[in-house]
């Protein structure tokens, strides 16, 4: 019987052994990107947001909300049936040339999720680019919706700046960001997420890497202000490691505000404070549940928000290209249209790839989701 029980742990140590090895060396991918280290990882120790090895929200409160727990969501998820959280028709979409958008116009091209292309007094950025078709290092991870992504690198114009947000999958995607480096003149991306760039193969001239509070001088007239936001990031097992950000992007026709990922807070009147005037506001909507609000705004957040910010348009992102939550694809869309029916703030609700023009208060935008099944 000994004898038997002896087998039966070796074989058992040797599994763990291999499991260990195999997750060991999967983990020497590329697409994990790097942790900082030397000159940089020293940088990111003298900022007063990185204490005790990690970086750290303005407020300090648990990703998971008061009455749920991590072990119960897993479970749910697991043994629980949710309707309708990927769409079954393809999505409509629209192939714009990005490359022959004359250089006055003042643009906004969506790609999904929060993949966007903005072109503003004729400086080009290009946010959080994911053209891969998936939000996940796992060849069986989340895919993209059909129709949601038509878009590749090849589709980019030569590109100013390129903003990050945060390092998570589902808005720091390696084969995309791979493939637009010869294309890019600068990254701008929170401190220590450079170190991803760098491992693929970006050189130093092109990353510039910031801390809240901080600014980059784009033209005069034209600067791009990096703020803070409520959230995390991480590429493998040591999280927060490289600051989430959002942005304020000052032109001198007009003043635009992007969320990024992140929970609600009073930051937005703060922002709305230090820069009165948000001409668009384009916000973090989906991929939310109660049980993570902290990090992830519901609808009615979303709402408030733009609200606070005294936005006058606002497009909502962070939907309708990945399966990240429970609630049903289309349902950031649903709440937020009728949410901001008696807002101050105009709805901006464009299909992937239609063009958003900025300048122009007349234009209109179907509910196209509602003829998605």
């Amino acid at each position: 019987m000994m004898n038997i029980l002896k087998r039966v742990i070796t074989v058992l140590l040797c599994l763990i052994l291999i499991a260990v090895a195999v997750v060991y060396f999967y983990m020497k991918q590329p697409q994990f990107g790097a942790l900082p280290e030397g000159v940089r990882l020293e940088r990111i120790k003298k900022s007063p947001h990185y204490r005790d090895g990690k970086f750290r929200n303005l407020e300090e409160k648990p990703t998971i909300a008061e009455g749920y727990s991590l072990v119960g969501e897993l479970w749910e998820s697991l043994t629980k049936d949710y309707p309708r959280t990927a769409p079954k028709d393809s999505l409509p979409s629209v192939k714009t040339n990005l490359k022959t958008i004359p250089a006055d116009r003042n643009v906004i091209v969506w790609f999904g999720h929060s993949s966007f292309f903005l072109q503003l007094d004729g400086v080009k950025i290009l946010v959080d680019p994911v053209f891969s078709g998936k939000a996940s290092p796992l060849p069986w991870g989340v895919k993209a919706y059909k129709g949601s992504d038509i878009y590749t690198a090849e589709d980019m114009p030569e590109i100013d700046y390129m903003l990050l947000s945060h390092d998570h999958y589902d808005h720091l995607d390696y084969e995309t960001v791979k493939a637009l480096q010869p294309k890019v003149k600068y990254v701008i991306c929170g401190l220590g997420a450079g170190s991803h760039y760098q491992k693929w193969g970006y050189t130093g001239r092109q990353i510039i890497e910031k801390d809240w509070g901080d600014k980059q001088e784009v033209k005069p007239g034209f600067t791009i202000y990096t703020e803070s936001t409520h959230h995390d990031g991480g590429r493998g097992f040591t999280s927060s490691q490289a600051l989430w950000l959002s942005f304020f992007i000052q032109s001198p026709s007009m003043n635009i505000y992007y969320s990024g990922d992140g929970g609600y807070s009073t930051r937005f009147k703060k922002i709305s404070e230090k820069y009165p005037s948000i001409d668009w506001a384009i916000m973090e909507c989906g991929q939310y549940n109660k049980a993570w609000q902290s990090v992830h705004e519901l609808p009615e957040e979303v709402a408030q928000a733009t609200t606070e910010l005294k936005a006058k348009n606002m497009l909502p992102v962070h939907h309708s290209k990945f399966t990240l939550a429970k609630h049903s694809w289309d349902e950031p869309l649903e709440r937020i249209s009728a949410l901001s029916q008696s807002k101050n703030y105009r709805l901006a609700t464009p299909m992937i790839g239609e063009v958003i023009r900025l300048d122009d208060p007349a234009q209109t935008f179907k509910q196209w989701w509602k003829a998605v099944k």
